[in-house]
């Protein structure tokens, strides 16, 4: 039972979400934190992880979270729930998407949900700083004073993807160590 309510809720969020993987985490964590299934801290490390392995992000976080509540069945129901149906959508939908692109409707309307990804990926990156700064514990001002650490790594690593070409593994690699060297 409980693997096919782990099949059901990513399938909820694979097909309510838009946007792709990382627009679909701000969804994913909603769910998972109403269920009860993880922390705000605990989906920040699973996003963490994913960001630190190659390819897509929401199937390694729902592997993470499946995992987590029901070992490697529950890590295939999670994968399956967040990648089976919209791929089977997608494969639908390619064909008629081909036939209607340049449509004014279609254009229209993706132009309104374009930017909605964009609040997606703002609101994951807030609940995920208030997650890694202990915002709700000290309050932003105090958060910011206390993890300065933390917020100076985010501002390099910022400035770097913004300003050079740099691969993010690399950034990825250079956190990793990091850490090893400085919080152990």
């Amino acid at each position: 039972m409980l693997l096919l309510k782990i099949f059901n809720l990513f399938t909820r969020v694979a097909l309510f979400s838009w946007g792709g993987g990382p627009a679909s985490l701000a969804l994913m964590q909603r769910e998972v934190t109403m269920a009860g299934w993880s922390t705000s801290a605990e989906f920040a490390d699973a996003v963490a992880i994913g960001n630190a392995l190659p390819g897509p992000i929401a199937p390694q976080v729902s592997a993470y979270i499946g995992y987590k509540l029901a070992g490697l069945p529950g890590a295939i129901a999670a994968v399956t729930g967040t990648v089976l149906p919209t791929t089977i959508l997608m494969m639908v939908m390619v064909v008629y998407f081909f036939g209607v692109k340049d449509s004014a409707v279609v254009k229209s309307m993706l132009q309104a949900v374009r930017p909605v990804v964009v609040g997606f990926l703002l609101w994951t990156a807030y609940e995920m700083a208030v997650s890694v700064f202990g915002v709700q514990k000290l309050g932003w001002s105090a958060a910011f004073v206390g993890g300065w650490d933390k917020v100076l790594i985010v501002v390099v690593v910022f400035a770097l993807l913004v300003l050079t070409r740099i691969n993010p593994v690399f950034v990825i690699l250079g956190a990793a160590a990091l850490g090893f060297a400085v919080y152990r």
